[in-house]
């Protein structure tokens, strides 16, 4: 082939076209559990977050919701994926051995929201979220209290004092959390999110009729498990309400992943070493939302 601007423009459309396609058919499960925030800037800020909107009946004059004294900006990273070609490998038509890594370029560009969530999940424990707290923690403060979305208490399905002290502890705590004033936000846990691990666990708790003692199973439907590879302890569970507009998670995004490619036959990269590059490139961030959609349990 004579390798020439029109030739390596050519080329690097076929390549790209099958980013494209590889990218459309990646899964992601990251919208289960986070919402998408679009970003204009280097960083957003969410001190919005600390004022947890809920309708109250108008006696009077309105009563507005003021911003408390928080600050909770998140950054926007960059992120690539790059793969060189050999200007030989153009000159010999032999441009679909790259097909491949093209695939492996877009499924890991489409994939990129999952693993910044997911990042955010296995940091939840030790990473502040708005109000200056953990994510998961034992005192967020509410009113003139404080209030706990965090336990170690591990996810069982061996009898009904275990799920119990577990699953349903984690159930009852999130039903009852109530806003600064007192009223219920009648939250309602609907995912269960796992790693591998505690999979058979998990499925047994939601799935069955009976818990492993062949006891009645009251948990039986209560919320539909997700289970990623990506969540890093063996025993961290985590409960979630991802049924209100904002979600327990953040994937902010600057710049979605976009196909990029350096095709200039006069570069020093190809002068020198003979190669062309091309690949993906992205800027985003993850963050934490309202930390009553969540509990998290260590499992220890």
């Amino acid at each position: 082939m004579l390798v020439n601007k029109a030739s390596i423009q050519a080329a690097f459309v076929a390549l790209k076209t099958i980013y494209n396609k590889a990218f459309a058919a990646a899964p992601t499960s990251w919208e289960k559990i986070a919402m998408k925030v679009p970003s204009t800037t280097g960083q957003n800020d969410y001190a919005w977050l600390s004022a947890f909107p809920k309708m109250r009946r108008w006696i009077g004059a309105k009563h507005v919701k003021n911003l408390q004294a928080y600050k909770y900006p998140v950054a926007n990273e960059d992120f690539e994926a790059t793969v060189e070609v050999d200007r030989n490998h153009i000159e010999d038509d032999q441009l679909g051995i790259y097909e491949p890594q093209a695939k492996m370029a877009a499924h890991s560009a489409a994939q990129l929201p999952d693993e910044i969530v997911y990042e955010a999940v296995n940091k939840g424990f030790s990473t502040l979220c708005y109000d200056g707290q953990y994510f998961f923690d034992s005192d967020h403060p509410v009113g003139n209290g404080s209030v706990s979305n965090v336990s170690a208490a591990p996810l069982s399905n061996a009898s009904l004092t275990a799920a119990k002290a577990g699953y349903g502890a984690a159930r009852t705590a999130m039903k009852k959390f109530k806003d600064d004033e007192g009223r219920s936000l009648n939250i309602t846990p609907n995912i269960l999110l796992v790693g591998p691990a505690l999979e058979d666990t998990a499925r047994a708790l939601l799935k069955n009729d009976k818990l492993a003692d062949d006891t009645e199973n009251p948990y039986k439907g209560t919320a539909e498990l997700v289970v990623d590879g990506r969540i890093e302890s063996d025993t961290a569970w985590f409960l979630l309400d991802t049924t209100k507009p904002i979600k327990p998670f953040i994937y902010q995004e600057r710049k979605a992943p976009v196909f990029v490619q350096q095709v200039n036959p006069e570069s020093e990269n190809v002068f020198s070493l003979r190669k062309y590059k091309f690949g993906a490139e992205a800027r985003a961030a993850g963050g934490y939302g309202f930390w009553q959609l969540a509990f998290g349990s260590t499992g220890a």
